[in-house]
């Protein structure tokens, strides 16, 4: 397996375990509230901290591991991260244009912040999954 296609597999993973975890604190913590008023700055700041963390962290892991098994990333790793990243990227686009409309007509902040993490978690996810189909079906 690539080193690429680890850090991918490890990218969708955190990425859903992260969204995982802070859909359930914010869930947890409404104590009979409204969702909109649900407490949730903390648990957004802290599971998206955590997960540039995981990230970071293996992303040298893995930069170390491949350096010591003398591997390194050739054009083909190359061209399927940027198709991973083209995929990606999408998301955080519909995100902005998502929450600019919500902005317009004024709805809470909560849903605003939700619809961007939401999409920061599908950009990664499916960003993640173009890579990972690419290196195990080849480019389309």
């Amino acid at each position: 397996m690539a080193v690429e296609e680890k850090r991918a597999w490890a990218l969708a993973a955190s990425a859903l375990v992260g969204y995982a975890v802070y859909v359930v604190l914010v869930l947890t913590g409404r104590h009979g509230r409204p969702l909109a008023e649900t407490p949730y700055i903390g648990a957004l700041l802290w599971t998206i901290g955590l997960g540039i963390v995981f990230g970071v962290v293996t992303g040298i892991w893995f930069g170390i591991a491949a350096r010591n098994d003398g591997l390194q990333a050739d054009e083909r790793d190359r061209e399927i991260g940027r198709f991973g990243d083209h995929v990606g990227q999408s998301f955080v686009v519909i995100g902005g244009i998502s929450a600019m409309a919500l902005a317009m007509f004024e709805v809470a902040h909560f849903w605003i912040a939700n619809v961007l993490y939401l999409c920061f978690v599908l950009s990664a996810l499916f960003g993640s999954m173009a890579k990972i189909a690419a290196y195990r079906r080849g480019m389309p």
